[in-house]
């Protein structure tokens, strides 16, 4: 049987994948949104900051994104909060910081952000910022892929498939892995098919 893709063990995507923003198009829209963001709006600055980061309409610049996103961050705004924990995690723009990463995750994980529940499960995973618990990762994949977040369906997926935190369960892992992969998540595609293939937790396909 083919291998599947082992678990996430760098930084980035899909372990925490970062929200996208729709980002203003016109410079003017830019101007507004930087006004707003001067007089304390948190979306305002959360936006201007994926501006920045992305470099839509003006230089792109990761040190400004980070400092927008703090900005916003402190005010509690759980996208920013999320965002900035992926900053400090990967060392985009902030020096790299696990520990202040998984204290960003977990403060907007506790109000229910899926992407931060997954990339918090990803910190327990692999001992990052805190030390290492499969159980407390499963738990977290868990309560993101209740939300439908991709990631963390394909994380809870492996965490049958592996057995880690949680029993062994190959029906569990096919059907999250197709849950995610019908999201069009690369990794969950490709450990669907070779569950499919070989005929794990679902009826075998060689098609």
């Amino acid at each position: 049987p083919r291998q599947l893709l082992p678990p996430d063990r760098r930084s980035g995507s899909p372990c925490a994948p970062r929200r996208r923003r729709s980002l203003p198009d016109a410079m003017a829209d830019v101007i507004e949104l930087r006004r707003m963001a001067d007089q304390g709006d948190a979306e305002a600055q959360h936006t201007l900051g994926w501006c920045y980061y992305d470099g839509q309409n003006m230089p792109r610049d990761h040190a400004e994104a980070a400092g927008l996103f703090r900005r916003a961050a402190d005010q509690g705004y759980l996208d920013a909060q999320y965002d900035l924990g992926c900053c400090l995690r990967d060392g985009t723009g902030v020096p790299q910081d696990d520990h202040e990463a998984a204290r960003l995750f977990r403060r907007a994980a506790n109000k229910g952000h899926a992407g931060a529940q997954n990339a918090l499960g990803c910190c327990y995973r692999l001992g990052r910022g805190m030390p290492q618990d499969e159980d407390e990762a499963a738990r977290l994949y868990h309560r993101a892929a209740e939300q439908g977040h991709p990631a963390g369906q394909l994380r809870y997926g492996q965490s049958f498939d592996r057995g880690m935190g949680v029993l062994p369960d190959d029906r569990e892992a096919a059907r999250l892995y197709g849950l995610a992969a019908d999201q069009g998540l690369a990794e969950a595609q490709f450990n669907f098919a070779v569950f499919c293939e070989d005929g794990r937790g679902v009826p075998q396909d060689d098609a």
